[in-house]
C-alpha cells in the first residue's frame, strides 16, 4: 500500500498525463529521508541529467544538502506534506539536524507546494519560506458503506510507525472491551521494525490478539472501507490526513486527533486530542454502543467529503507552480 505522499505523486502524474502535460519521472535512491554519501551523490547525478523544472517530494529535498539544494535552485518547485523533523520517534538530536538542514535547503527553492494550509503556516513560522500553492489532495466520492457490521468494524489506515499513534488506538479499545467490536489494521509493517514489534506486544498484553488484526499494507482498500463500521485517526502529527478523507468519502463516521492538519482536513469528525485516553475511549464507546450514532456522524463526514476538490484540481495547481518556474 503506498503512503499518503506516494498516492498523491501518482495521482497528480496520471491526471497530468491524461492532460498532455510532459513529465519525466526520475526515481531517486531508496534510502531517503536517511541518504548516505553514496545515495547523495546518485541523487545529485540523476537530476542534473533533467533539463528545465523539477518537482521533487519533500521526503527527499528535506534531506538534500545545502550545496545540492544550491545547485538545483530556483529551478526546483518542493512538493511538501509536512517537515521531516515533524516525524515522531525521532531522536532529538535526529529531529534537530533534519530541521536545522530543511531550513538551509528550503532557502534555494524556486517554488513550493504544500497538502495543507496548516504546513503553510508551519512552514512561514518556523521556516521563514513562503509557500507558493495549497493543493490540497483530490478526492473520490466513492460507494457508501452500510454500517451494519455485527460487531462492528474499527478501521485505522496507515503506516505502524510512531507517528500514526497506534499505542493509543489499543489502550483505548482496551478501555472498551466489554462492547463487541473487532478492529483492523491496514498499514506497512516494515517502515519501524521495532515500533511493529512493540504494537504487537501491546497487543498481547491487552489480550486482545483475537480482536485487533494488523493486516499490513493493501494496494487498493476501497472494500475494506466498505466493510468497516467506524474509522480511527489517532495520529500526533498529519499533513493532511488522505486516508481520514477516503473513509469519509465512503461515509463512515471519523473519530480523529486535532493534531497537525487534522482538525482543518475533518472539521465534521470527532475529534480529541492526541494521546487523551479518556476523550478517545469515550467517543469510542459512544460510537461503538450506537449505530444510529454512527450512521448520523457517517452522513456528516460524508457531506464534507463531497464538497472538497477533485484530483483535477490538485493537478492543474501543482502544475501552475512548477509551470511559473519553467525557463
Amino acid at each position: 500500500m503506498p503512503t499518503g505522499g506516494y498516492e498523491y505523486a501518482r495521482r497528480v502524474l496520471a491526471v497530468w498525463q491524461e492532460q498532455g502535460i510532459e513529465a519525466q519521472v526520475v526515481g531517486l535512491p531508496g534510502g531517503f529521508p536517511f541518504p548516505d554519501d553514496h545515495e547523495l551523490r546518485d541523487t545529485a547525478k540523476a537530476l542534473r541529467t533533467v533539463e528545465g523544472p523539477l518537482l521533487i517530494d519533500g521526503l527527499a529535498y528535506g534531506a538534500f544538502p545545502e550545496d545540492l539544494a544550491a545547485e538545483i535552485g530556483p529551478r526546483s518547485t518542493v512538493l511538501l506534506h509536512h517537515p521531516l523533523c515533524d516525524e515522531q520517534g525521532l531522536k532529538p538530536e535526529t529531529a534537530a539536524r533534519l530541521e536545522t538542514g530543511e531550513r538551509a535547503a528550503l532557502q534555494h527553492v524556486g517554488n513550493i507546494v504544500v497538502t495543507s494550509p496548516n504546513t503553510a503556516r508551519e512552514l512561514a513560522g518556523r521556516f521563514g519560506v513562503t509557500v507558493a500553492v495549497v493543493a490540497i489532495p483530490g478526492t473520490d466520492m466513492a460507494p457508501v458503506a452500510a454500517l451494519s457490521g455485527e460487531p462492528p468494524v474499527v478501521l485505522s489506515v496507515g503506516t505502524i510507525t510512531p507517528r500514526k499513534g497506534y499505542p493509543s488506538l489499543i489502550r483505548a479499545l482496551s478501555a472498551c472491551r466489554d462492547l463487541d467490536w473487532r478492529c483492523e489494521v491496514i498499514g506497512a509493517i516494515d517502515r519501524d521494525p521495532d515500533h511493529f514489534e512493540a504494537v504487537k506486544d501491546l497487543i498481547s498484553a491487552n489480550g486482545l490478539q483475537n480482536r485487533i488484526i494488523l493486516r499490513g499494507a493493501r494496494d487498493d482498500i476501497s472494500g475494506i472501507y466498505l466493510s468497516a463500521d467506524l474509522f480511527v485517526s489517532t495520529s500526533l502529527h498529519e499533513g493532511y490526513g488522505m486516508a481520514v478523507v477516503e473513509a469519509m468519502a465512503h461515509g463512515l463516521p471519523v473519530v480523529g486527533t486535532t493534531a497537525g492538519a487534522l482538525a482543518e482536513t475533518a472539521p465534521c469528525a470527532r475529534l480529541i486530542p492526541p494521546g487523551d485516553l479518556p476523550a478517545l475511549s469515550g467517543a469510542l464507546r459512544d460510537l461503538l454502543a450506537s449505530r444510529d450514532e454512527r450512521l448520523a456522524l457517517g452522513q456528516v463526514c460524508r457531506d464534507f467529503a463531497q464538497n472538497l476538490p477533485d484530483w483535477d484540481t490538485t493537478a492543474q495547481l501543482v502544475a501552475r507552480a512548477v509551470l511559473e518556474i519553467s525557463p
